[in-house]
C-alpha cells in the first residue's frame, strides 16, 4: 500500500459516446466522424447512492434541490473591464439538446463570452489523510468549443458557508483545479494543485508537465497515447521542492576573468599579394556574341493590331500608344537588344582579409557564480497533505454555449464511484451502442487496421497521487468523463 501510495496513473480510456462513421483513411476532413441521431426510448431513474464515503453527488436532475445547494456567485472579477467583470453566465437545469436517456438533466452553461462561476458545499469536509479522493463528472460541449474550459475546482477550506459561495470568484482558494481546457488547436487536461510551503506558509500552484491531449484520426481526443512516467516532485513546475544549492546573488564576475575561447591572432599579417579591393565577379573574357544577335532590335514592340479606343480623349486620357509585344523577330534569332559578355567568378577575389583565430592563452572557461546553501529550502515528502476541502465549483469563462455538466460525484471508495457509473454514465453508453450497431461494426472493423485508436493509456508515476481519468471526446460534441483519484 505505500508503495501504491507513491504511484500515479493517469489512464485514458477511449469510450465512443456516440455514434460515428469512419470514413476511408485517406480522407482527412473534418466531416469523417457523423452523429446520427438515437431515439428516446431507455427509461432512466436518477441515480442513487447511500454511502456514509460520499461527500457529494449530483445528478442535476431535481431542479429544486439544485436551487437549495448549488450558489451562484454575485461577485465580480477583479482586474478586467467593468463590463465583463460581474459573473452574470446563466446556469440553467436542462435536457441535453442530443437527449439519450428520458428525464436526464445536467447544468448547462447557456451564456457565451461571459465569467460564469456556480459552487457548492461538500456534504462533509474532505482531509487528506489516510483515504483515496476521487471526482467524477462529465461534460459535453454541445456546440462544440471554440476557446474556454470545462474545469472543476475543489475549494480550500474557508469557502465553509453559503454565503462564502456568493463571494466565489477567480481568486477565491482552491486545492485542487482539474478538467479540459481549449483554445483554437491548443488542448489539455489541466491537473493543478496548490501546494503549502512547510516552511513559511505560502501557497504555491502546482502545474502537470503531462502531455498535452492530441488528436487521432479526428475520432477521439486523448491523453498521449503512450506511456508517459515521472515524479510528482520532478514532473510538476514549479517542483514542490526547490533546490538545496542556489547561485549566490552577490557574487560577481572578477574583471579580469577571460570567458574567450579563441582570439585573433595578434602576430598575423596581411599577405603582400591580398587584393582586398578585387571584385567577385569578371566579365568573362572568352565570351562571343552568337552568330545571328540583332543588336539592333528591341525585345518587345507596339502592338501592330492594336487599335486606340473610340472613346480615347487625349486631352482627358493623353496620346494614346498601343501595347508592346515580344518581338516576333526576335524569336527566330539568339537574342535582341545590345549584346554584353556574361559575368563569371573572379579567381583572383579573396575578400576582405582577417586574422585568424587561435586558442586564448588566458581562457578560464565560462565563469558562474559561486553556489550557496538556499535559505528557502524544504523538502516535502508528503505534499498529498494538502489543504482540506470544503466546496466544489465552475468557474468558467467560454466562447461557446451550452456547456453541459451532470453526474458529479466527490467520494473516497472507488466501488461507490463505480456503482454510480452504472447507473449514468454506463447507461448512455449502453444506449448509444445498442442504437448504432451497424456503425459501430464499422468503428470495429476500422480499428482492425489502426489499432492506434485503442491506445489510450498514459501512466503517469508520481509521488504520492494516484490519478485515473476517462476521457471521451467525440469531435465537436463531446461527452468526456474523468475521474481523478488521490491516494
Amino acid at each position: 500500500m505505500a508503495l501504491f501510495n507513491r504511484k500515479v496513473y493517469i489512464c485514458g480510456l477511449l469510450v465512443l459516446f456516440s455514434s460515428v462513421i469512419v470514413r476511408s483513411e485517406a480522407d482527412n476532413d473534418d466531416e469523417g466522424v457523423t452523429v446520427e441521431t438515437v431515439e428516446e426510448t431507455e427509461q432512466y431513474h436518477s441515480p442513487s447512492i447511500n454511502s456514509k464515503n460520499v461527500y457529494l453527488s449530483e445528478h442535476f436532475d431535481d431542479e429544486v434541490a439544485f436551487k437549495k445547494k448549488w450558489i451562484k456567485s454575485e461577485a465580480k472579477k477583479q482586474g478586467v473591464d467593468e463590463n465583463i467583470a460581474k459573473y452574470d453566465g446563466k446556469w440553467e437545469i436542462q435536457a441535453p439538446s442530443r437527449r439519450i436517456l428520458k428525464e436526464d438533466l445536467g447544468l448547462v452553461l447557456t451564456t457565451e463570452a461571459k465569467h460564469a462561476a456556480i459552487s457548492a458545499l461538500l456534504d462533509k469536509p474532505f482531509e487528506f489523510k489516510d483515504k483515496p479522493l476521487i471526482v467524477q463528472y462529465e461534460v459535453t460541449m454541445q456546440e462544440g468549443q471554440n476557446c474556454g474550459g470545462a474545469y472543476l475546482k475543489l475549494l480550500s477550506r474557508g469557502t465553509n458557508t453559503k454565503a462564502d459561495l456568493r463571494k466565489f470568484h477567480d481568486q477565491t482558494p482552491y486545492t485542487i483545479m482539474f478538467g479540459p481546457d481549449k483554445c483554437g488547436n491548443d488542448n489539455k487536461l489541466h491537473f493543478i494543485f496548490r501546494h503549502q510551503n512547510p516552511k513559511n506558509g505560502t501557497i504555491e500552484e502546482k502545474h502537470s508537465k503531462k502531455p498535452s491531449i492530441k488528436k487521432l484520426n479526428r475520432l477521439c481526443i486523448l491523453l498521449n497515447n503512450v506511456l508517459y512516467a515521472g515524479s510528482l516532485l520532478d514532473d510538476f513546475s514549479p517542483p514542490v521542492n526547490p533546490p538545496e544549492e542556489i547561485d549566490d546573488p552577490d557574487d560577481t564576475k572578477p574583471q579580469d576573468w577571460d570567458e574567450r575561447e579563441k582570439i585573433v591572432d595578434p602576430s598575423a599579417t596581411k599577405p603582400e599579394d591580398w587584393d582586398e579591393e578585387a571584385p567577385a565577379q569578371i566579365v568573362d573574357p572568352n565570351a562571343v556574341k552568337p552568330d545571328g544577335w540583332l543588336d539592333e532590335a528591341p525585345e518587345m514592340i507596339p502592338d501592330p493590331e492594336a487599335k486606340k479606343p473610340s472613346d480615347w480623349d487625349e486631352e482627358m486620357d493623353g496620346e494614346w500608344e498601343a501595347p508592346l509585344v515580344d518581338n516576333p523577330s526576335c524569336a527566330a534569332a539568339p537574342g535582341c537588344g545590345p549584346w554584353s559578355p556574361p559575368l563569371i567568378p573572379n579567381p583572383n577575389y579573396k575578400g576582405v582579409w582577417r586574422a585568424p583565430l587561435i586558442p586564448n592563452p588566458n581562457y578560464r572557461g565560462k565563469w558562474s557564480p559561486r553556489r550557496i546553501p538556499n535559505p528557502h529550502y524544504f523538502h516535502d515528502d508528503h505534499p498529498f497533505r494538502m489543504t482540506p476541502i470544503h466546496a466544489v465549483g465552475f468557474e468558467l469563462w467560454s466562447m461557446s454555449p451550452m456547456l453541459l455538466f451532470d453526474n458529479l460525484i466527490i467520494s473516497d471508495d472507488l466501488e461507490v464511484v463505480s456503482e454510480w457509473t452504472q447507473q449514468t454514465y454506463a447507461l448512455k453508453r449502453a444506449k448509444i451502442s445498442s442504437d448504432s450497431q451497424s456503425v459501430w461494426g464499422r468503428v470495429l472493423r476500422a480499428t482492425n487496421y489502426k489499432p492506434g485508436l485503442w491506445a489510450m493509456y498514459a501512466v503517469y508515476c508520481a509521488i504520492p497521487v494516484s490519478i485515473y481519468i476517462a476521457y471521451l471526446v467525440r469531435r465537436a460534441r463531446e461527452v468526456p468523463l474523468f475521474s481523478l483519484i488521490y491516494s
